[in-house]
């Protein structure tokens, strides 16, 4: 408070000086502003132990200007985040486990504080005026699902490697995989788009924050926009965890992926309506499908324009011909999840928040996955590319099929089938609106609370399933925030061989998939070289097999 009192006091000064040239309408504004703000110092504590917590804050005024804030101690952290996409905006300071402060004029504002999706977000509204204001904010965990072996993590990061420390403690991400090596053009390399000189890459050396807040920081990201530095946009795929930069052009992506896995790496598919990505599924053969991905964000939903002419009709969801919804571009994720897994590809999902370009913070949609011995990196990252797993905004999801975790294959004969028991729990600080079990891409089981309320929400349940044909089999949980938008969570798969019962695409599914290869490599003709359009060739076919065995 001395030195803010010096700083006013040197503010006034200058004013006086000024208004000897200028008048004294600029002295009564400026003494007005120096006289009326104050210092809002802050701690947040977990509720039950009295901890000093790591955590995201927020500070708006009543005219929706936002404040960020400084960590009060010399050995804290905080890191602000800024990014505004037209109306949609994300604007919040990261802190580690020390009290903040910031400096406010005298008026009305709101506070609200997070951590993670584990903790009950807090908001007040205070008064502040030329005082100094002390509050002590106390966050109450709804959730500890690490006690029972989950643990999160976020497969799209574009933050700085400095900064990843302090983010992933203050949203309890224990896994975070930034893609330091990032290439939009077709013909360049990931090694060579690297502007870092050799000796300051990213060793591929795992970065321990502390026993279960990890960073992997060698991960890959092809996002293709030109193609011979003229615009031609491909899209996106992501490698994680892999050794050394890659210095292998975008196409032959078969060749890409086949490196990029000697190293130990794994493919996960960014948004599903990028132009390539349903190439990218039986050619490279892609291990993860981001079901929340980068344009699911805590602020408002905008990219609803996105490649609309992409949007299956025969889901009849609604839409206009130039936009959808958030909630329209959720289910568009889903089914086309069901149609690629109606398909045979092996897919488990995974989470990306792209935290770092667009107005989200880090791990608003994150997967959780199982690790009953507690946690391990490498057990970790199997796990994610085995399915033991679920993704979520909002809900925590636990469930048993026949008493396995999500991931399992079970093997039945066509003269006996399968009977499958699914038993679990959704789990939210608010009410659950619906839990269903979906088969091959179809909702045939909706469970409901008896009662809705804004309470802490849990809705257990047991069901059973008759399996007769080759089959897939997954949950999926739904909730509302107060102003009516969807939160998600959804686990991964459990896969029923039936001998002699394949399983086979829907008619339509297949016709959807079909159409977008064959107006994508017509799109791709004089522009790709041969090699490229080889490979979207082999797509094609692999789709039009599907569409010639479909249901």
């Amino acid at each position: 408070m001395v030195v803010q009192s010096a700083i006013r006091r040197i503010c006034l000064s200058s004013l006086i000086r000024i208004r000897c040239c200028f008048g004294i309408t600029l002295l009564s504004i400026g003494a007005c502003f120096v006289a009326e703000s104050g210092e809002l110092v802050g701690r947040v504590l977990d509720a039950e132990s009295g901890e000093l917590l790591p955590s995201r804050v927020y500070v708006q005024s009543d005219s929706g200007e936002p404040f960020t804030v400084s960590s009060q101690a010399d050995s804290g952290s905080a890191v602000v985040y800024d990014v505004r996409r037209g109306q949609s905006q994300e604007v919040h300071t990261t802190l580690s486990a020390h009290p903040f402060s910031v400096e406010l004029p005298k008026g009305r504002y709101e506070l609200t504080v997070e951590r993670g999706k584990e903790y009950v977000p807090s908001t007040q509204v205070i008064e502040m005026g030329a005082e100094q204001k002390a509050l002590s904010i106390h966050l109450e965990r709804w959730s500890e699902v690490a006690n029972e072996g989950w643990f999160s993590g976020d497969t799209h990061v574009h933050r700085s490697l400095p900064d990843l420390p302090n983010l992933i403690m203050a949203e309890d991400l224990n896994v975070a995989l930034p893609l330091t090596y990032w290439v939009t053009e077709f013909q360049e390399t990931p090694l060579e788009n690297s502007k870092q000189p050799l000796e300051s890459r990213p060793r591929p050396e795992l970065i321990t924050v502390n026993s279960d807040h990890v960073i992997w920081p060698v991960n890959t990201e092809y996002e293709i926009f030109t193609v011979n530095r003229k615009r031609h946009t491909l899209g996106a795929v992501f490698l994680l965890n892999h050794r050394e930069p890659l210095d292998l052009p975008a196409h032959p992506v078969k060749h890409v992926a086949k490196v990029a896995r000697q190293q130990g790496a794994i493919l996960d598919l960014d948004k599903h309506n990028w132009p390539w990505s349903m190439m990218l599924l039986p050619v490279a053969d892609v291990d993860l499908y981001e079901l929340t991905n980068n344009h699911l964000w805590r602020t408002s939903f905008l990219y609803g324009d996105w490649y609309p002419e992409y949007f299956p009709e025969y889901l009849n969801l609604p839409h206009g011909p130039e936009r959808y919804s958030e909630e329209s571009w959720i289910r568009w994720g889903f089914h086309n999840y069901y149609a690629l897994l109606n398909c045979g590809f092996d897919l488990m999902p995974s989470a990306g928040t792209a935290s770092g370009v667009h107005p989200v913070p880090l791990g608003f949609g994150r997967v959780y996955v199982h690790l009953p011995q507690g946690f391990d990196f490498d057990a970790w990252m199997a796990g994610l590319e085995e399915g033991r797993s679920f993704v979520t905004t909002g809900p925590m999801l636990d469930v048993r099929f026949n008493g396995h975790l999500p991931g399992a294959r079970f093997q039945a004969t066509a003269s006996d089938g399968l009977s499958l028991q699914v038993a679990g729990q959704g789990k939210w600080y608010r009410s659950i609106e619906a839990i269903e079990l979906v088969v091959n891409g179809k909702p045939i089981r909706r469970i409901e609370p008896e009662v809705h309320a804004d309470a802490d929400g849990e809705l257990s349940f047991v069901a059973n399933v008759e399996i007769r044909g080759s089959s897939w089999v997954a949950v999926r949980c739904f909730a509302r925030t107060p102003d009516g938008r969807l939160r998600f969570a959804h686990s991964a798969p459990v896969h029923v061989d039936v001998k002699g019962r394949p399983l086979r695409a829907r008619k339509a599914e297949a016709e959807y998939l079909v159409n977008r290869v064959a107006a994508e490599l017509e799109r791709h003709q004089d522009v790709l070289p041969p090699e490229a359009l080889a490979e979207y060739a082999e797509a094609l076919r692999f789709y039009r097999d599907k569409l010639d065995n479909a249901r």
